[in-house]
């Protein structure tokens, strides 16, 4: 069994929409409280506060006389709240984020129900003091006898209302395929396929960077306060929408299609954090949005039985000759295509990277080597021998031992 979560659109009535908005707000008030809370305690007490000592304050919170609106929604999302924020700070103390942000009320909001706080009844969801099911539009089919096992309310900044199913599911796997594929990520195409094929960038936020700038200056003039401020920040927030929409069914489209073809799927494990520091590439890197879609090849493989390879990031896929393994000194960006100086071979860069990234993940995914250069040699997967010859340098053998500078296997150290 496998948890998977279903995304729907709803359209909630008039009294659906004031309980959950009441119960957001209410949701962002105790979040927002118990992170004060807890810096507070920090910075001028040197004490820890963790969940149960919030739990607790949340307690005492529903009985003060000016918080008395607390206890007007469902208990649940306000305590699901307290345990985000906990994992915030999980987070943040193992370097995975940055500290966490006070909630802002015109980001929207959201409120998870647990099994406590709803019902679900003849394929309809009924929450906590809501009486009435919600207005789903099931655009799919949930899993045959499925049971939710958490719902997820969410109001995003352009108003659109969606609930998220969270459902235990059987594993599938797809049917063997014989197609192996090596994949190098770029900007002008988006990948380069080991089979010869390039998927063109769609550019999502570059075709609608004008209207969003028209948007964003028509915003800028508003009073703040004012509902002509508060219309057009809607506005603005429904053209992220639309741009992250196009970009995300364009992804969804793309991964399942490779998913489903290929056996083995290998592309480079890319540091796109520090990629976007070039103020000249961060507008594109980003639109081409790199880390969602290794994020989404990688749990699809998970989901469907497929073979999934990161190589290392300082693998040399462009610079190396795919057909005698020569490595080139330097490969400036703009160099597009390229001919070996060894065998002549005439290369399409992006082309020849992605079809050494499939070779190099075929050749993890067998014996389980690092093709990490080892730092003992020079800075390449090949180096040359005594007679001119290319050999291959591993980091680390099959049998786990590690390779000394004259080529002497020593045990690893404890």
């Amino acid at each position: 069994m496998r948890q998977r979560s279903f995304k729907y659109r709803f359209y909630p009535t008039s009294e659906q929409e004031i309980l959950l908005r009441r119960t957001m707000g209410c949701a962002r008030l105790v979040y927002n409280r118990a992170l004060a809370a807890r810096t507070e305690a920090w910075y001028e007490r040197s004490e820890r506060v963790g969940y149960p000592e919030t739990s607790t304050m949340l307690t005492s919170w529903k009985k003060q006389e000016d918080l008395q609106f607390l206890n007007d929604v469902s208990s649940v999302p306000l305590q699901q709240g307290l345990r985000h924020l906990q994992t915030a700070f999980t987070n943040f103390f193992a370097g995975r984020a940055k500290y966490p942000n006070f909630k802002k009320k015109h980001n929207g909001g959201n409120a998870e129900f647990t099994k406590a706080a709803f019902k679900f009844r003849d394929g309809q969801i009924f929450l906590a003091k809501s009486p009435t099911p919600l207005a789903i539009r099931w655009s799919r089919q949930l899993p045959q006898d499925a049971e939710p096992s958490t719902i997820t309310v969410k109001l995003s900044p352009s108003g659109r209302w969606t609930v998220s199913i969270l459902v235990d599911v059987e594993i599938c796997i797809l049917p063997e395929s014989t197609s192996s594929i090596g994949i190098d990520l770029g900007i002008t195409s988006l990948l380069a396929l080991s089979t010869g094929e390039k998927i063109a960038n769609p550019k999502g936020f570059k075709t609608k960077k004008a209207k969003l700038r028209k948007a964003q200056k028509t915003l800028s003039r508003r009073q703040k306060g004012s509902n002509n401020r508060a219309q057009a920040r809607r506005k603005v927030a429904k053209i992220h929408a639309e741009i992250s929409d196009a970009r995300n069914d364009f992804l969804h489209k793309l991964t399942t299609r490779l998913v489903r073809e290929n056996q083995t799927i290998a592309v480079e494990d890319l540091a796109v954090k520090n990629m976007v520091k070039n103020k000249k590439l961060a507008f594109s890197i980003s639109d081409a949005s790199w880390g969602e879609l290794i994020r989404q090849l990688e749990y699809k493989c998970d989901w469907y039985g497929r073979t999934f390879v990161k190589i290392d990031r300082w693998f040399p896929s462009s610079k190396r000759c795919g057909h005698c393994g020569y490595i080139v000194e330097k490969l400036p960006l703009n160099v597009r295509e390229w001919d070996c100086p060894k065998c002549s071979t005439h290369h399409d860069r992006d082309i020849n990277a992605s079809k050494n990234i499939l070779a190099a993940g075929l050749a993890v995914s067998v014996c389980g080597a690092n093709i990490r250069p080892n730092r003992f040699e020079s800075k390449g997967q090949l180096r040359k021998t005594s007679n001119g010859e290319v050999a291959p340098v591993l980091a680390v053998s099959v049998d786990g031992g590690l390779p000394n500078p004259e080529g002497k296997k020593q045990k690893p150290k404890s």
